[in-house]
């Protein structure tokens, strides 16, 4: 096994003596930084590189503190003015991962730079950490590489905000089986849309 492969094996088992040492004293050192930073090198290298990540130049690691809980409906004194089925307040929540939210917030402050991927790291009560791997679509030594030319194209400008990064596609239902049939022909609104047109052709 190379190195990578037993940094693999300890992350696989967090609850081992020197796995809760480590994150609790990583969460701990995360907790004094600032709530989006810039990563000198990636925590989980491993991990890093499994999702893309290339130790050369183009690729960026932030770091970003994400807040833990359910999403509380935004309305005065809990009065939500509706049907009773829409009354809800407290127990919302949030149709996106807390990890999609990262990707995000890490993209619009990093407006120039491609969001490819994004790993937990770490989390305590209060906080989720996630590393995001960026890449300079400009840089040449992204732009000459056949295997990264594609993040450069228009088409790939803020992939995260349109859930098309890993963590974006979780919350979107796709898939094959019968357990994914309301997003058939590409998404929920293209499914419902196909299946609510009349279509009458010409010659029926």
């Amino acid at each position: 096994m190379g190195a990578y492969k037993y940094i693999q094996e300890l992350y696989r088992k967090k609850q081992s003596d020197v796995m809760r040492f480590l994150l609790r004293v990583r969460c701990w050192q995360y907790r004094q930084l600032s709530s989006l930073h810039r990563a000198s090198r990636p925590s989980r290298p491993d991990k890093a590189r499994r999702l893309g990540y290339r130790a050369k130049q183009g690729y960026v690691v932030y770091r970003i503190r994400i807040r833990r809980g359910g999403r509380k409906k935004p309305v005065p004194k809990g009065a939500t003015y509706g049907k009773p089925v829409h009354h809800g307040v407290n127990q919302m929540k949030h149709q996106r991962t807390l990890q999609s939210v990262a990707e995000e917030r890490v993209g619009r402050r990093c407006g120039a730079l491609r969001v490819l991927n994004s790993y937990w790291v770490g989390q305590d009560s209060t906080f989720k950490f996630f590393e995001v791997i960026l890449v300079d679509p400009f840089h040449k030594a992204i732009r000459r590489n056949p295997d990264t030319q594609w993040i450069c194209k228009p088409v790939a400008k803020h992939r995260e905000m349109r859930g098309l990064t890993s963590a974006g596609r979780k919350s979107r239902g796709l898939g094959k089986g019968h357990r994914f049939t309301n997003t058939i022909g590409g998404s929920r609104r293209a499914a419902w849309k196909r299946r609510n047109t009349l279509q009458l052709r010409r010659y029926r």
